[in-house]
């Protein structure tokens, strides 16, 4: 088994995996299941600081970002796609899905969404129902200030869908402070529970939104209005993943009995990024950068499959390559969660340097010694 130290999936702490192997009831028929699913998305609501919906989805985080679009998407609805990286362009994709009209604002990949730039663009163009962002994004590791952009979005009346899937729970985020419609998060990130499921945070203009549409919502599993009454009517549009979800209710506890989690990411984040510079590694990004995920280049002179099996076969540490536009050229180390602990992270960077120097890449320093002794500053 290999120590997976990538952009998501992230370790699991054995209580949760143990939360897993309970026995199960019948989550369609049992009250008992209702009532836990309610508490469990109170915490849910309660860990983003905000009274708005919290619903768990049976899905991988991808489903709450088409569940968001299917449900907003009436054909011909003119869409903003914030666009300054590979997740956030991908929102189009699900708009175009559902027959809408996805309208890209596209930036520098390298940095995040400039306010006065954005704000500039929506005085000349504001006709959209709703915009996409991406809170963190997750290919370059790009951190977007989601409740500012999302305040801006709703001075011009835009509703706002926002992916944190690979930023919650490893970056502050407080919805209250916000005006975000629809938050969507993903169960396998920081919060360190084994991928499956899909939570999302929904605002009564949202539901109300989905209400009044003219046409019905062109999806039955991405249908969130399916969700709005399932309390009240005890009944839940598909059967449950009840052990999925008693991982989750874990992991969530775990969570909010950490009262440094936010600070332990951020530390670790600045020490990783001081050592692989130290190093003489180049950062993918100019600015911007996240707390949860780490993006370096790829050498000139090798490549990332070498660089990313030296390490499995040689350290049994798994890091994330990429896909798309920065196909072959970034490698991933991913610090969220159960991953963001000094010394799973230091043992990465040495695992790092090790293979960089047996594939003849010079690195200018110890960097698991820079990383610790970072740490103790």
């Amino acid at each position: 088994m290999y120590q997976i130290m990538t952009a998501g999936p992230t370790q699991v702490r054995e209580n949760v995996r143990m939360a897993r192997s309970q026995m199960c009831t019948n989550p369609d028929l049992d009250k008992a299941f209702f009532d836990f699913y309610k508490e469990t998305c109170a915490l849910l609501s309660k860990a983003m600081h905000t009274e708005n919906r919290a619903l768990i989805l049976g899905g991988e985080g991808i489903l709450g970002l088409e569940a968001a679009c299917a449900s907003l998407t009436e054909p011909g609805d003119r869409v903003l796609v914030i666009d300054n990286g590979i997740f956030g362009r991908g929102f189009g994709d699900f708009v175009k899905i559902y027959q809408g009209q996805p309208v890209l604002y596209t930036t520098d990949y390298h940095n995040p969404v400039d306010l006065a730039a954005l704000e500039a663009y929506l005085e000349k163009d504001h006709d959209f129902k709703y915009a996409t962002v991406v809170h963190c994004d997750t290919p370059s590791g790009v951190l977007n200030d989601v409740e500012a952009i999302s305040c801006l979005l709703d001075r011009y009346g835009i509703l706002t869908v926002a992916d944190s899937v690979a930023g919650m729970f490893g970056e502050p985020l407080d919805l209250s402070r916000s005006k975000i419609d629809i938050l969507c998060g993903g169960s396998q990130k920081a919060l360190s529970a084994p991928p499956g499921l899909t939570m999302l945070w929904v605002s009564d203009r949202a539901f109300q939104v989905m209400e009044q549409r003219k046409t019905p919502i062109a999806s039955f599993y991405a249908n969130i209005l399916a969700f709005k009454n399932y309390y009240e009517d005890f009944f839940f549009p598909y059967t449950m993943p009840i052990s999925d979800i008693n991982g989750l209710r874990v992991a969530l506890e775990n969570y909010l009995a950490d009262t440094t989690v936010y600070e332990r990411h951020r530390v670790i984040a600045a020490a990783c990024r001081k050592a692989l510079t130290a190093g003489g590694i180049k950062l993918y990004l100019d600015s911007g950068w996240s707390n949860t995920v780490t993006v370096l280049e790829v050498p000139q002179g090798i490549t990332d499959a070498q660089l990313l099996h030296g390490m499995e076969d040689d350290y049994g540490i798994m890091i994330s390559g990429c896909f798309d536009v920065l196909a072959g050229k970034v490698v991933r180390i991913g610090h969220m969660g159960e991953n963001a602990y000094p010394e799973k992270v230091a043992d990465t960077l040495a695992a790092l340097q090790g293979t960089l120097e047996k594939l003849g890449v010079p690195v200018a320093c110890d960097m698991r010694a820079v990383f610790l002794s970072t740490l103790e500053q």
